[in-house]
């Protein structure tokens, strides 16, 4: 493989096919478009056999990524972050029905917002549903 540069999306895309994620479904939605693209990209440099599909919403996006998940796959699904509010019932059950494979939902926050008619916060959606958030940009304040 040869040395390049990327985004943070491209680096997301690395990180998940070294994980070995199996499915990966998608709505595009920016800041998330890129993510699934470079999935594709990187699976065929690769020579992967990694399921993709650009999904009709976010809830069929997100309902088939879980579907890899409960039969031992280990999927992703990625959408901006109101996406999650439309997927909002099948993530809630997800979060107590539990799943064999694993699953990675990369719901992508628009703080300002620059490209959604609506700013979110993911992590409140997390908590509701009581699943693990991994934040990349939570920082300690300085002197904490």
């Amino acid at each position: 493989m040869k040395e390049e540069f990327l985004l943070g999306n491209g680096a997301m895309a690395i990180g998940l096919l070294e994980a070995g994620c199996q499915i990966m479904t998608s709505y595009p939605g920016t800041p998330s478009s890129e993510i699934l693209p470079e999935v594709v990209r990187l699976s065929k440099m690769s020579k992967l056999n990694t399921g993709i599909e650009w999904s009709i919403n976010e809830k069929v996006a997100f309902d088939n990524a879980f579907a890899a998940a409960i039969s031992g796959k280990r999927a992703a699904c990625c959408m901006k972050m109101v996406g999650l509010n439309v997927a909002a019932d099948s993530f809630m059950s997800a979060a107590y029905i539990g799943n064999i494979g694993g699953l990675v939902i990369i719901s992508c926050d628009d703080p300002g917002p620059h490209s959604s008619q609506t700013e979110q916060d993911s992590r409140l959606m997390a908590r509701l549903a009581k699943v693990p958030v991994l934040d990349r940009a939570a920082r300690k304040k300085p002197g904490k």
